[in-house]
């Protein structure tokens, strides 16, 4: 019998989480300390340096949940994500009290602003549907951690704008732009999944940020019909890599787009490694995306691109030291709009 590493790791998790000092329950039924996820992040210690668990009984949870700067280390626990819902309906078009749209970045089902925060098991759903953007998770922390997770929208489904993530055995569904930001993210065996045409990522990778999006050992699928592009830069300097990943046939075999702007043809930084499957083709690919030769996709690992000044180890979720980074931005400060 093969020994699942993944799953042990997994196991791990959960067992460090369990023996973690602080820990409630949350249950739409009432069976809980808690009715409520926010009511229960609230409840939660600000500053604290332990591990503070939240477990989430199965059910659907219709709130808009925003985990803060004081309170790291939180994690949420649900037993199956299939069961366990974070759900909102927020769009980018919707008039807030004032009769102004919300715009993108207010439609947030859940917003992450803490550091070194945790999810198993937990579907996080924007269910607004096709309605333009419309953001499930919004991430603005770093050594964010989610195994056996789903995100599921449209547009925006999945904001990884700051600091790092590390996604495991997760499925991601969107149509338009559905993995966008700005962070260092690295996806290790995921499900991507294109309901309707368009792009799988969006990423806005800084300058001077060796890595953005990461797909390592990934599947993506699609819907009947359906067509997608690999990524388009919504900055000059995005960075996505796919690495062994099953393409099928929903990916177009161009591969990339340049959203528009040849001159980011120039900056963009788009690579692939053994691809398999339909839609892999490395004739029919743009001319500026890159062919990673087997010595630079194998130094590619989650330590390399996630290790950081601190020695982050998203396997174990454990650093050397805490770094505090001057130079993040405002935690409630979002990007602007994409262009």
């Amino acid at each position: 019998m093969c020994f699942d590493f993944r799953q042990a790791r997994t196991l791990i998790a959960l067992a460090t989480a369990l023996a973690a000092r602080g820990a409630v329950v949350v249950a739409v039924d009432g069976s809980g300390d808690y009715r409520s996820v926010q009511n229960a992040v609230d409840a939660a210690p600000s500053h604290s340096q332990r591990r503070f668990v939240i477990h989430i009984k199965p059910g659907v949870y219709k709130e808009h949940i925003v985990v803060p700067h004081s309170k790291p280390f939180l994690t949420f626990e649900g037993e199956d994500a299939r069961s366990t819902i974070l759900t909102g309906d927020w769009y980018a078009a919707m008039p807030d009290r004032a009769g102004k749209p919300l715009g993108t970045f207010r439609t947030p089902t859940t917003t992450i602003e803490a550091d070194d925060f945790t999810a198993l098991n937990i579907t996080f759903e924007n269910s607004a549907g096709q309605t333009g953007q419309a953001v499930a998770l919004a991430i603005l922390g770093d050594r964010a951690i989610f195994r056996n997770c789903r995100f599921l929208g449209w547009q925006d489904t999945l904001l990884a704008q700051w600091g790092r993530q590390y996604f495991e055995n997760a499925y991601v569904e969107g149509a338009v732009d559905f993995i966008f930001g700005g962070a260092t993210a690295f996806f290790d065996h995921c499900h991507i999944h294109a309901s309707g045409s368009g792009y799988i990522t969006a990423a806005s990778t800084p300058r001077d940020q060796p890595y953005g999006f990461v797909f390592s050992q990934c599947r993506i699928t699609g819907a009947l019909g359906v067509k997608t592009d690999l990524g388009r830069p919504w900055r000059d300097q995005a960075a996505v890599v796919f690495l062994n990943t099953e393409m099928g046939e929903v990916v177009r075999l161009p591969g990339w787009s340049n959203w528009g702007r040849q001159e980011r043809e120039k900056t963009a930084r788009y690579a692939e490694h053994n691809s398999t499957g339909p839609g892999a083709n490395p004739q029919a690919r743009v001319a500026w995306a890159r062919l990673l030769l087997e010595p630079e996709a194998r130094a590619i690992t989650p330590k390399t691109v996630l290790g950081g000044r601190d020695g982050w180890d998203p396997l174990a979720g454990t650093a050397r030291t805490r770094l505090v980074i001057d130079s993040r931005p405002p935690r409630t400060k979002m990007p602007q709009g994409k262009a």
